[in-house]
């Protein structure tokens, strides 16, 4: 019995409780946005808006410090809690002027703005999964036993860091600006979960607190708000488990092909010079700096990369494009990597190089041990014109050898080189006869 009142002892929250009335009573003067309250939330909203324009996560750290959005939320809460009707409609509506004017600040510095570029702080805002919803709740219950404590501590200002209510507020401005829909939606659903979940996180504790109510509320309405307090939050939840379930399904897709290209291509000496994944196409974009591939070789290796499980994924090898220049310089400007013309160059040279070179390192070897007479050999591709506006691409050899090559000899060597390179056209070519 004694080990269980010292075990109570350590987790009761009842241990330090601040008198409810003081509670409540900075509770209530949290809430109302007038005057400096306005103003210190406006300019935060700019300093959170600077901060996810130059994505600099130490300025948007500081304007959610800053920030007294926490004020109506937790009001809000306190007021469910306590069946405040008054201190509820009160909440909500400061909640609303603060929201408004947040969306109003944020979407007038982005639409004057002259840099508009999708950084990966504003990114990170327009995907909500269960994850935030987890993060706000376990905030808000910190938040909200922290506020009901005689000793504050320092639990509040995390509490605003982990949150994170401005941020996709500044989001939401952002898609208003620049009439992205995708953005202020995505980014306005997180703002409302974050809300939402503190809210309700603080509303749980006070009620475990025990709080007196305001009014007096009949069974039947307590049930009506419980019942509406749960059908929201399934509302929130649900859309949220599907978010993360596709975040979760994008990494592994992200993860699989990073590791597909670096033990396929970069492992083995391939230079990758442009490489762009796009998980809502399932493709691969991915061109090499000096190595061109057979169609063959391209079907070779969209049949590993759906054996490795992206049975729905597709390798699109950029080569002889003329649009590749420009892609990978945009893509390498956005990655602050710099290619110069003369890497381009040699790109292209090298590939017209691969258009004529036979890259088989132990074709010569097999020569000379399937046919020992052969004393030099000189193999390589020429474009032969059949008509005037075609051309048949042929594998010609020029050999010295110790003897001449009988018709039998070369029409098995001539066969052998067709099966050996998977080509039509071989053309053998003696060099004595040449000289």
């Amino acid at each position: 019995m004694n080990v269980r009142n010292k075990f109570w002892d350590y987790v009761n929250l009842h241990s330090g409780e601040e008198d409810k009335r003081k509670v409540l009573e900075m509770v209530t003067a949290n809430i109302s946005f007038k005057g400096s309250n306005l103003w210190i939330l406006a300019c935060a909203i700019l300093i959170a808006s600077v901060g996810l324009n130059v994505n600099s996560a130490a300025v948007i750290i500081g304007a959610m410090l800053i920030s007294p959005l926490m004020g109506p939320i937790v009001g809000a809460g306190f007021a469910l809690g306590t069946y405040n009707s008054q201190l509820l409609k009160k909440s909500l509506k400061n909640l609303l002027i603060a929201t408004v004017v947040s969306l109003f600040v944020s979407a007038f510095y982005f639409y004057l703005s002259p840099f508009k570029e999708v950084q990966s702080e504003l990114l990170a805002r327009t995907s909500p999964t269960i994850y935030d919803v987890l993060i706000a709740f376990f905030g808000g219950l910190v938040g909200v036993i922290a506020i009901t404590r005689v000793e504050k501590g320092n639990p509040i200002p995390g509490v605003a860091i982990a949150t994170a209510l401005m941020p996709p507020l500044c989001t939401a401005g952002y898609g208003l600006a620049t009439f992205n829909l995708s953005f202020f939606l995505g980014a306005f659903y997180l703002y409302t979960i974050n809300c939402f979940f503190i809210c309700i996180a603080t509303f749980l504790v006070i009620k475990y607190l025990d709080y007196p109510a305001s009014e007096a509320v009949n069974p039947q309405n307590e049930k009506r708000i419980r019942f509406s307090i749960t059908v929201l939050i399934f509302v929130m939840i649900i859309p949220s488990f599907y978010l993360a379930y596709n975040l979760f399904q994008e990494k592994k897709f992200t993860s699989t092909v990073e590791d597909f290209i670096n033990t396929e291509f970069s492992s083995r000496g391939y230079t990758v010079v442009y490489k762009k994944l796009n998980y809502s196409s399932k493709t691969v974009d991915i061109a090499f700096l000096n190595k061109k591939l057979s169609k063959e070789d391209m079907e070779m290796y969209n049949r590993l990369l759906r054996e490795r499980g992206l049975s729905d994924a597709t390798l699109v090898f950029r080569q002889d494009n003329a649009d590749l220049k420009s892609e990978i310089l945009s893509e390498l400007g956005k990655q602050n990597v710099s290619i110069s013309e003369k890497d381009l160059t040699i790109n292209k040279l090298q590939h017209e190089l691969d258009r004529y070179r036979v890259n088989e390192p132990g074709l010569v070897n097999e020569m000379g041990i399937l046919f020992p007479s052969l004393k030099g050999i000189a193999i390589g591709k020429v474009e032969k014109y059949v008509a005037s506006d075609s051309t048949k691409v042929e594998v010609v050899v020029l050999y010295d050898s110790s003897h001449d090559l009988d018709s039998k000899d070369k029409l098995r060597l001539k066969e052998w080189l067709q099966e050996r390179l998977h080509v039509e056209g071989v053309v053998l070519v003696d060099d004595s006869v040449i000289r």
